[in-house]
């Protein structure tokens, strides 16, 4: 079954789903962004979670993808991603980006979720082209054949990526 899409603008911290992707860093020990909120609003059990995997692992490569629970937030999982830094570079960039999605949503179908939201992941500091981001990010979400998932959203953190997913969804409906 293919899931639905929905587009929101908002804070992934208040949004209920099964999944929550978390844009992080490969440290996977917080930062700005997306990632500082979701730590901060969920609580140090997610970095505990986090540092386990990082002395087990080392962090989390660009285009991978690890979870911990969601801590205090309205969730079962947090799914930590590592997007990549633009740099020119469109075929290695745009491949990372979409293995972002690919395994976000093969770990969420593993862990059995019926619902999952992404931020727009590496349009911020890591200076991602946001309308190319987002047709990454619906190609391949509107593609995903699930045996699980449901429902997901991009909640998107500004009005400029919300009007861009809009557009592109629209297009394509």
């Amino acid at each position: 079954m293919k899931p639905k899409i929905q587009i929101t603008k908002g804070d992934s911290t208040k949004i209920e789903v099964d999944a929550i992707v978390n844009a992080a860093n490969s440290s996977l020990l917080g930062g700005g962004g997306v990632d500082g909120v979701i730590h901060k609003v969920g609580g140090k059990q997610i970095l505990e979670e986090c540092i386990l995997i990082r002395n087990r692992q080392g962090g989390c490569k660009t285009g991978n993808a690890v979870y911990t629970t969601a801590g205090n937030l309205p969730s079962k999982y947090i799914i930590h991603t590592v997007g990549p830094i633009w740099n020119g570079d469109v075929e290695k960039c745009t491949q990372a980006l979409s293995n972002c999605y690919k395994n976000s949503l093969a770990l969420a179908e593993s862990l059995g979720a019926k619902s999952i939201s992404f931020p727009n992941i590496s349009t911020g500091v890591y200076r991602f082209p946001k309308e190319l981001a987002a047709k990454i990010a619906l190609e391949i979400t509107t593609q995903w054949e699930s045996s699980t998932l449901e429902k997901i959203i991009f909640v998107c953190f500004d009005d400029e990526n919300e009007q861009i997913y809009q557009k592109l969804i629209n297009q394509n409906s």
